[in-house]
Formats: structure tokens, sequence, C-alpha cells
């Protein structure tokens, strides 16, 4: 049976995937005088669930060594397949990317002088590669050219970190900002992991050393800001989200959250633009937005844009729990 994994991408820990390598078999193993070369190889399955991206997607395979340094890439259309060939003995693992958002990464173990072919397949929901997408919004310029000395150590935080193996995340990320202070992708992801261990403390001056490293870096400011609210210190983060904006204005999460944190502030007539940006760039991936909104007209009175708002959010996720409560209340008060 397949399993399920969690995907990572490299900024927020709130968006997860649903994507699989399933190791659906392994042979082919010969003789050792035909040793030391190696294939791996899979399908990718794209399911195009309703309301996803029915265009089709181009994913890019990254082939790495275990010292972090890349072997092959090669682009793979929808429903197409991936294929390295040639390989040495050794570790290896894969990374998949859309759109330069990370997807996943699996480790591929050819440690054994007995040549092998190994088959691992890839199914990926159409929409949360979408989605993940959106959200990350990374630039080329956010991306770090991290020597030898330190690639193999981020890999082995990021699958640390993938494996909820903070404390282990932790100290190999440290270890890369003591050697290269300047690494600003590496204090985003400390960031990121003192965040998930609600240590707010030390993950406002990761983020803060990220956004000094590299100061529009949008993602940091984003976390950061999210930090801020989570802290309820909303002025500050309406200005880190503020600039995340204007660094990135096509994040739908930057936007999300600079709505959020006007709502806390009770400034929600500044709100509304952000939240209604939030769901042009990313429909149903910010569907939380309507909720955001409807909550907002509620208060102030206006329930049948209240209901309009409620209507669209179960159009997007028709399995929330408290649909039968929406519904009632849709009902009461839709014109």
């Amino acid at each position: 049976m397949p399993r399920r994994l969690r995907a990572c991408a490299p900024i927020l820990p709130l968006l997860m995937l649903a994507l699989c390598p399933c190791a659906l078999g392994q042979g082919g193993r010969g003789n050792p005088a035909n040793t030391s070369r190696h294939i791996v190889y899979g399908d990718i399955k794209i399911d195009q669930s309703p309301g996803s991206n029915d265009k089709p997607l181009s994913l890019e395979f990254t082939l790495f060594n275990e010292y972090g340094n890349a072997i092959s890439r090669q682009r793979v259309q929808t429903n197409g397949r991936y294929r390295f060939i040639d390989i040495p003995d050794g570790r290896y693992y894969i990374v998949i990317e859309y759109e330069g958002t990370e997807l996943d990464r699996f480790t591929v173990d050819f440690s054994s002088p007995f040549k092998s072919d190994m088959q691992k397949d890839i199914e990926l929901q159409a929409r949360a590669v979408s989605e993940a997408a959106k959200a990350a919004v990374i630039s080329a310029a956010d991306k770090y050219d991290r020597g030898s000395k330190t690639s193999s150590i981020f890999s082995k935080a990021m699958e640390a970190r993938k494996n909820k193996k903070n404390d282990e995340a932790t100290t190999l990320l440290l270890k890369i900002v003591e050697t290269d202070p300047a690494d600003f992708p590496a204090w985003y992801e400390l960031g990121t992991v003192y965040f998930a261990q609600k240590n707010y403390a030390e993950a406002e001056k990761a983020y803060l050393q990220a956004i000094a490293k590299h100061p529009d870096y949008g993602v940091a400011l984003t976390s950061l800001g999210r930090l801020r609210i989570a802290q309820k210190n909303y002025d500050g983060a309406i200005e880190a989200l503020s600039q995340a904006v204007k660094t990135q204005p096509p994040s739908a999460q930057a936007n999300f959250f600079l709505g959020e944190a006007y709502l806390q502030n009770k400034k929600g007539s500044l709100a509304v633009g952000y939240l209604n940006e939030a769901l042009k760039l990313d429909p149903v991936g910010m569907a939380d937005a309507h909720l955001r909104l409807g909550a907002l007209y509620n208060a102030a009175g206006m329930k049948d844009k209240a209901a309009a708002q409620y209507e669209e959010f179960l159009k997007k996720v028709p399995d929330y729990p408290e649909r039968k409560s929406l519904e009632t209340y849709i009902n009461a008060n839709k014109h």
C-alpha cells in the first residue's frame, strides 16, 4: 500500500500536502560483476480532484549525492516518468520542485555492491501543488549558494525537520549558521523549527537574522508576521507583513495574514482588501478568508454579506465539520 507523506514547503508549517513516494518494487539485482551502476525511476500520477488546476504541471526532479551536490536534473510533465540512470554506489536523495517550491524529498540508498533498479512512483494532488507554489512565491533571489561544507548538514536538518525531530534539526541548523552566518535560508529554517517548538523568543531572533542578511526575504517576513500574531503583537505583525506584501505582492499568505493582523488589531476596514486579495491570488488555498470576512460582516450587522461569504466558503470546502451550522446561518440570512 502507498504510504502518505507530508510534503515540505520551504516556508510555513501550516501548509501540508498529500505527496506520496510509493516504493512499489525493487528488483533487477544481478551478478556482483555488474556492479556500481544503478537506476531509479518512477511514474508521476496527478490527482485532478474537483477544484484543482487541470492544466499540465511540470515538475523538476533533482538527484543529489549525500554531500548535497546536484548530480542530475530533469523536468517531467503530468503523467510522465522520471528516470535517473548510471548511478554509482552510494546514498542519494531526490528533491521534487514545482515552480521553485520544494514539495518533498526522498532518500535512495544504493550502498549495496549489487546492481539494482529501484522504482518509486509519485502521487500528487494537483490542487495542493498549485497552492504550495502560490504560497511560497520563492524567487531566484532567495536561493543561497551553499558550499559543500554545509550542504550535507542542511540536507540532514531538512530531513530531521520533516520527520519532526526538531531538537536534531535545531542542532544541525545552529551548526550551519555558526559556520556561515550569512546563510539566510538556514536562519529562516531555524526560526521555523523554534516556532514549531513554541520557542517564540528564539524564533523571532532567527527570523530577524534571516531578514538582516536578506531584507527582501518574503517568506521570512511572512513567518515573522505570523509569529507576532501568535504573540498578539499585532502592530509588529502589521509592520512585518506590510513589508512582505510590498516585497512579494503575489503572496496569498502574506496578504491573508496581513488581513488577519488588521482584524485582530480591530481595523476591519483595512483587513477587507487584503483578505480579498488573498482569495483572488489563491481562491481555494485561502478559502478561510471567507470565514474571516463572514465574521467581520456579521459583527458589523451585514448578515446578508456574511451569508454570501459563508456560502462561497462551503463551495470550496464542502466537507467542513461545521457545515450544518453555516448552512443554518445562510438559510436564515441570505437574501
